[in-house]
């Protein structure tokens, strides 16, 4: 199991510090959504450039144009990139092809689905990586959280690898490392506390505990 930290809320010099903390802990960081927004994939090369030896995965939720898209995330220094389960299958196929010519990996996330059996068991037929549950902030809100997705995922794929993201914090996350997903997507609760270096190390070490 592995542990990915979402940088969803900082600027790229505010990422590199939040990289730098947690770097001993964290498996691969997410270039978040924000950051795509904000800086595009030039803040990303800024962070590859920085930290040459990180795994990074550049969330841009592709949903059209994805081979193109997805070469382009890997030029700018991702590992991994990300593709909504909303798109095409075509799309998703072409950003699987992409991504293993490229040695690289693709997560595809299930964000808004409604049928999420049915859709996880298509995205297990088309070679990606991982598939994510991913609980968004909108929904956060309302209180909701990624556990049952995440157990309807697991039971309908064989090959592609669980991700599970959504509101994880140090007191929550036990509940959904016991469910033993393959990654561990946390943002906020490592982001955004006082000492983020302390949270990612106790995440780490539930994991390494509970494995």
């Amino acid at each position: 199991m592995k542990l990915q930290l979402a940088i969803d809320l900082e600027d790229v010099d505010g990422a590199i510090e939040l990289i730098k903390k947690t770097k001993d802990s964290v498996d691969i960081f997410e270039y978040g959504t924000p950051l795509v927004i904000n800086f595009g994939l030039e803040g990303l090369k800024k962070i590859r450039d920085t930290f040459p030896d990180i795994t990074l995965l550049a969330d841009v939720k592709i949903m059209d144009v994805a081979s193109y898209e997805v070469s382009q995330a890997f030029k700018y220094g991702a590992d991994i990139t990300t593709i909504l389960a909303a798109a095409e299958d075509q799309s998703i196929k072409d950003a699987v092809a992409e991504a293993h010519k490229d040695g690289k990996e693709l997560l595809v996330d299930m964000i808004g689905i409604q049928d999420v059996a049915k859709r996880a068991r298509e995205i297990d037929a088309m070679g990606a990586d991982y598939i994510a549950t991913h609980t968004g902030y909108d929904l956060q809100a309302l209180g909701q959280t990624p556990f049952e997705t995440f157990n309807t995922i697991k039971a309908n794929v064989k090959n592609t690898k669980t991700a599970v993201a959504g509101g994880i914090k140090v007191d929550t996350a036990e509940e959904i490392i016991a469910e033993k997903p393959d990654l561990l997507i946390v943002g906020g609760g490592i982001a955004t506390v006082d000492d983020p270096t302390k949270a990612a190390r106790e995440i780490k070490a539930m994991i390494e505990k509970g494995e």
